[in-house]
């Protein structure tokens, strides 16, 4: 009690005026964190919410059900839907595997080229990064219809060929961009001294190169799949038929969601899709944070034991 009072007659004004501030700010910043949470999830909540209702719109509770889950897989718009999924992740995987090829192996090569040659590189691969997308997916329709008019005597080249290119070009500097750093913090003298112990250069790069930049890599493959999936307007400019459509004109998700907006209210069994989109989102990432919680304990108990 004695010590307490002593600090109180201690604190000086000016100390209890930065205190209360910092008391303040932080709960402002709380507020505004909580609010931005608040604001992101209500309505991805509310749809969940919706997805055990058979409404068409939402706002009308027509009672408790599960047929909308039942009907993602036995209606004909459940169909769509679900060829519309298998189409989004089948281009999406495809797409971000070419564009992790592509941008890390390019990454090293600019990584170990000349100063000149690295800006040139650099210079170009930054270019679709700022440049707008529907610049981007005009300027494929053009190359695209030029290619099939002059080199194909006037065929249709749209296809799921097309649609491939415009995603890689749309995500592979993504990935140039995250192996990037990776490379610039690997130590240089790694890959020379496993190349003076014997290794030819390739096996120098599998073995010593590519497992001290695998996290740029796994960084570039998630945000390469993430813009393969949100993607629409490059989709909209560059698909043609293919994939699980067939002879019709390839659909993704986004796609289709702008079609049957033409026509009327999004179908109610999207929101059953949406539901399980999110769970195994959640589920992707809690199997990532225990790994990584995990990893970092054992490297604690290894520090430790040396």
């Amino acid at each position: 009690m004695v010590n307490q009072e002593n600090e109180l007659l201690l604190t000086s004004p000016s100390e209890k005026k930065a205190r209360f501030k910092r008391k303040r700010d932080k709960v402002i910043a709380q507020f505004i964190i909580w609010t931005i949470l608040i604001v992101m999830y209500i309505p991805i909540l509310v749809l969940i919410a919706y997805s055990f209702t058979t409404a068409d719109n939402i706002g009308t509770w027509t009672g408790f059900s599960f047929d909308l889950y039942a009907r993602l897989f036995t209606s004909k718009t459940g169909n769509e839907i679900m060829v519309a999924l298998g189409n989004t992740l089948l281009l999406a995987l495809a797409s971000s595997l070419i564009s992790v090829i592509l941008g890390t192996t390019g990454a090293i090569g600019a990584f170990y080229s000349k100063k000149r040659t690295r800006t040139a590189i650099e210079s170009v691969t930054q270019i679709p990064v700022v440049n707008a997308e529907i610049v981007i997916a005009m300027s494929l329709t053009v190359m695209f219809v030029f290619v099939g008019s002059y080199l194909f005597g006037g065929a249709n080249v749209f296809s799921f060929w097309t649609l491939l290119a415009g995603h890689v070009i749309l995500s592979l500097p993504f990935v140039y961009l995250s192996v990037k750093p990776k490379l610039q913090q690997m130590d240089p003298a790694l890959y020379e001294a496993a190349l003076d112990l014997g290794c030819t250069q390739r096996s120098a790069l599998f073995k010593v190169v590519v497992p001290e930049i695998m996290p740029g890599i796994l960084s570039g493959f998630l945000l390469s799949i993430t813009l393969s999936l949100d993607d629409f307007i490059v989709t909209a400019f560059t698909r043609g038929s293919g994939l699980l459509s067939g002879e019709k004109t390839i659909e993704t998700l986004s796609t289709l969601v702008q079609a049957k907006i033409k026509k009327g209210p999004i179908p109610p069994e999207m929101r059953a899709l949406t539901t399980f989109i999110l769970i195994a989102v959640f589920l992707i990432v809690l199997g990532i944070t225990i790994y990584n919680n995990k990893a970092a304990k054992k490297n604690k108990v290894r520090k430790g034991r040396e």
